[in-house]
């Protein structure tokens, strides 16, 4: 048994094996190493120049938590029965992003089992989990990941994370893993005692900013290229969903992103499995979509805010912060018709030019009418089934599944669920934790018009209250609503015409002194009413409707 670690800022490091310390042996380039006899050791940590013992930074298990010992994983030792799939290719996916902690009543990975068959019912191909890397305590929406190769140890650890993965194979339901690669957690992270992990010539909102192209940044880059393989090769995700890849800066010549993109998809040439790359960026920049022959990066896919931005701006009457940029029906048309509505536009939000045309096919673009930011990042945390009555929430969801773009749903968006999503933690240092707390505060404290006080974000009631509540979905209107999204994946996974990504395909009337928009998308009209006036009416064979939408397929 080998274990080896990358510590170039020590001049002496020793394997703490809970029963005895042991002197690694250091190689090349800030390598230590040590071999023991196999069996031997469990749980481990590693001392830098006789300090304390630290977990592994490329720790695949830590049942403690963060600040705990690290623990041997056999990856070769799971039994996995998915030999035979094969994957999903991309433009054929209805992702459904879900939190571990909050998606089932027990919170954990095999909890999430129990709910595939659900899913599956309503339509969906494919899961995007949050982040799952530890993080510290038990509650966390995942972006404080700081152990990136273990799965969360509250949600179940590395053999329940495979076991979910399995489990939704054998349903035909593919995996996708949102990673975090431009910073890590504050509480529990250590990297920076081991080597030059970070930089400090660029900054994020959230952390220190990895060193992507300074020096030391070779191992730096290999420690998260490493990372993603881990995940699609060892627990056999099938897609990673890049957070917010506008914070990654990497002055080196080959940009990261391009790197990254290059490996996973060598990997799916020798695995025969599909595996997809898809960011989040708000650059409205298609370099990170374009292939790397003719200079992108050659990235699968994006999340696309846009598409949220002009149904919440046509649905709602908030026109505060990002929403200033959008004038409802007219950038919802714009948004269908070419993707983004940015392109090289003047933005007021920005107060600058922004975006370039987007010029690839539209199931390069995740849109969605909610997801954990657009929830998760309101002073409540209220969905739009909070907002909107039931007539509305049934607009929404056809824009989205009808649009040329790759659908997504938030988890129990399909039946309005009544139970929030604020944003929550469970640090443990006192001085984090009041600093989060006073912080979320101070960020909403302007824009709360909600006769409720912000939620604590360490308060566990906040984590609580955003379990899904599953009695619902059986329910009145929620019930209702539910079988309204079940009908329109079924046509939109029936009708061809519904899945084509071509932009130019498309085309739009929208008469917004009405609140009416019909989207034509071949031989299919969607036409949707989103104040009082009548659902246009179009000549053809009525496939679905509801009091504000109707679709039909024209002669």
């Amino acid at each position: 048994m080998r274990f080896e670690v990358w510590a170039p800022n020590a001049g002496r490091v020793e394997l703490d094996t809970v029963a005895e310390l042991i002197l690694m042996t250091q190689g090349n380039g800030g390598w230590w190493s040590i071999e023991v006899p196999d069996g031997t050791v469990t749980d481990y940590g590693f001392r830098l120049d006789g300090g304390e013992p630290l977990p592994d930074p490329r720790s695949p298990w830590q049942p403690t938590g963060p600040h705990g010992r690290s623990r041997v994983v056999d990856h070769e030792s799971y039994r996995w029965s998915d030999a035979d799939w094969t994957g999903l290719v991309l433009p054929a996916a209805v992702l459904y992003e879900l939190h571990i902690g909050t998606f089932s009543p027990e919170g954990t990975f095999d909890g999430a089992i129990a709910r595939l068959d659900h899913l599956v019912d309503l339509g969906v191909n494919a899961i995007e989990l949050m982040p799952i890397a530890e993080f510290p305590g038990s509650r966390n929406w995942g972006y404080d990941g700081v152990n990136l190769y273990a799965p969360h140890s509250a949600y179940g650890g590395p053999d329940a994370c495979k076991r979910l993965v399995d489990a939704a194979h054998s349903r035909g339901v593919a995996v996708v893993l949102d990673v975090v690669y431009n910073h890590l957690g504050p509480e529990g992270n250590d990297l920076a005692r081991f080597g030059p992990y970070f930089t400090d010539e660029f900054a994020t909102p959230w952390g220190d900013a990895l060193n992507y192209g300074g020096k030391g940044s070779d191992e730096v880059r290999r420690f998260v290229l490493d990372n993603a393989l881990m995940w699609l090769r060892d627990y056999h995700v099938d897609g990673l969903r890049l957070d917010a890849v506008h914070a990654i800066h990497d002055p080196s010549a080959r940009h990261i992103l391009e790197q990254l993109a290059a490996e996973v998809h060598e990997l799916q040439v020798t695995t025969g499995r599909s595996r997809w790359v898809i960011a989040e960026s708000d650059l409205h920049d298609p370099r990170l979509l374009r292939p790397a022959e003719v200079g992108g990066y050659g990235l699968d896919g994006q999340w696309s805010d846009d598409l949220h931005h002009a149904i919440h701006t046509t649905l709602t009457s908030e026109r505060h912060s990002y929403y200033v940029d959008f004038d409802g029906l007219r950038d919802l048309g714009a948004t269908l018709r070419r993707g983004w509505p940015h392109a090289g536009r003047w933005s007021r939000f920005r107060e600058r030019s922004h975006g370039q045309p987007f010029d690839r096919p539209g199931w390069q673009l995740v849109g969605y009418a909610q997801n954990h930011d657009q929830v998760g990042n309101r002073a409540q945390g209220d969905r739009l089934s909070q907002q909107l009555p039931l007539d509305l929430l049934q607009v929404a969801a056809a824009l989205v599944i009808t649009a040329p773009f790759l659908p997504m749903l938030f988890q129990g968006e399909e039946w309005g669920a009544s139970t929030p999503f604020p944003y929550f933690t469970s640090h443990a240092d006192p001085e984090l934790a009041r600093a989060v707390t006073s912080g979320r505060r101070r960020e909403f404290q302007e824009l709360n018009d909600s006769p409720h006080p912000i939620p604590d974000p360490q308060d566990p009631d906040t984590f609580v209250r955003a379990k899904l509540d599953w009695h619902e979905v059986d329910e009145g209107d929620h019930a209702r609503l539910l079988r309204w999204h079940r009908e329109l994946l079924e046509l939109r996974r029936t009708t061809p015409d519904l899945r084509d990504g071509r932009l130019d395909e498309l085309a739009t009337e929208v008469d917004e002194e009405a609140g009416t928009i019909v989207v034509h998308r071949g031989s299919i009209s969607i036409a949707v009413s989103v104040r009082s006036a009548p659902v246009p009416a179009i000549a053809g064979e009525a496939l679905l409707g509801a009091p504000r939408v109707s679709i039909t397929r024209r002669p």
